[in-house]
């Protein structure tokens, strides 16, 4: 048993777990580094009524490992780190709040960069900013690159299109019918993009502002009035771009498409349901490598914001992708298992010249 262990969750393999608390504004966060090899730690902030603080514990670990992994395939210098503030974003964000939290990055000297994340937005980076300089994701106005869900949604594009080429043999979506779960930040960018590439899109949205702006924006696009019912249509790709655990037990036994490429991060529920998908012949591209977008653009803006180079960056998610699913096919193993050996093998060969002396 780990340092921590919550739900099978364990830490032992984290740099460092930090735990942050400031009673007068009410912050509660947990900042995880998974790892440094490559790079300071960088992930964003995610604000979520978590239903305990084993749950934010749990949540903070896996999305920072993520990261190491995500940051390692966009070929990024940085590790992988992730924070969650614990509440309801609604009632108890604050400037306050934010600038406490933005204390605590600080006293990390560097170890950890934030940005966005769920339930926080690129204003809230600003404020953050007013703490500590260990922060990206922010505005335009205080030289920042702005929302980064359009280069998340260009990328799952990107991951996407080379998912089509390896299994029916075409680099694009025209075509084909792509079903989106989550009509959010990432999901009405890359509905753009499909329908700008001739595919048909069936979504849905448990958020009521959502289904009205795809109606008033994209009336082509049909809607369905749940998760349940998108997954059970005819659909050639699954987009998950809501929240993690999307690809279940009982999901992936009904789910009608060939392909699996979506913004969300940690779509697998747990261990075993890439095997399922293969069993089933669904081709998962896995989530880390194809939504790697939005981190290549806000670790564009550390070293000065360019968004043409940040979007060339982020298209080259195509070729990664390819790569992984060639290999996968190689090697006899699921996508998710050649993009991890692809992921550490980077960790390992680049993390180690850290070890040679300078002087």
């Amino acid at each position: 048993m780990g340092v921590f262990d919550t739900d099978g969750t364990d830490a032992s393999g984290h740099e460092q777990v930090v735990f942050c608390q400031d009673r007068q504004t009410g912050l509660k966060a947990i900042i995880g580094i998974y790892s440094t090899a490559l790079g300071p730690a960088l992930g964003g902030t995610r604000f979520y009524p978590y239903p305990s603080e084993e749950a934010a514990l749990a949540d903070v670990l896996k999305l920072s490992r993520g990261m190491a992994y995500k940051n390692a395939l966009a070929g990024l210098d940085h590790g992988g780190g992730k924070a969650v503030i614990w509440g309801d974003p609604a009632l108890a964000k604050s400037e306050a709040l934010l600038r406490a939290y933005g204390r605590f990055v600080e006293s990390l000297s560097g170890r950890y960069y934030t940005a966005c994340d769920v339930g926080t937005y690129v204003l809230d980076m600003d404020v953050v900013a007013r703490e500590t300089g260990y922060v990206t994701g922010r505005s335009v106005e205080h030289g920042g690159a702005g929302d980064s869900s359009i280069l998340t949604a260009w990328g799952v594009f990107q991951g996407m299109r080379a998912a089509a080429e390896h299994a029916w043999g075409s680099p694009t979506l025209s075509g084909r019918t792509v079903g989106i779960a989550g009509l959010g930040k990432v999901g009405k960018y890359l509905a753009g993009h499909l329908l700008s590439d001739g595919a048909e899109v069936i979504a849905t949205d448990v958020n009521e502002a959502a289904l009205a702006w795809a109606r008033a924006t994209h009336p082509q696009i049909r809607l369905v009035p749940d998760t349940a019912a998108l997954i059970t249509s005819d659909i050639d790709v699954y987009a998950p771009c809501a929240l993690g655990g999307a690809l279940d037990d009982d999901t992936v036994q009904v789910l009608r498409a060939t392909v699996v490429a979506g913004g969300a991060n940690n779509q697998l529920a747990h261990p075993g349901i890439e095997k399922t998908l293969a069993e089933r012949g669904i081709l998962y591209t896995p989530d880390y490598v194809v939504n790697a977008g939005g981190v290549i653009q806000v670790a564009d803006e550390i070293e000065g914001f360019n968004f043409e180079r940040a979007k060339l960056r982020a298209t080259g998610i195509f070729d990664t992708t390819g790569r992984i699913l060639a290999l996968a096919d190689e090697e006899g193993v699921s996508p998710a298992v050649a993009a991890d050996r692809l992921a550490e093998q980077r960790m390992a060969e680049v993390g180690r010249l850290r070890s040679i002396y300078l002087g």
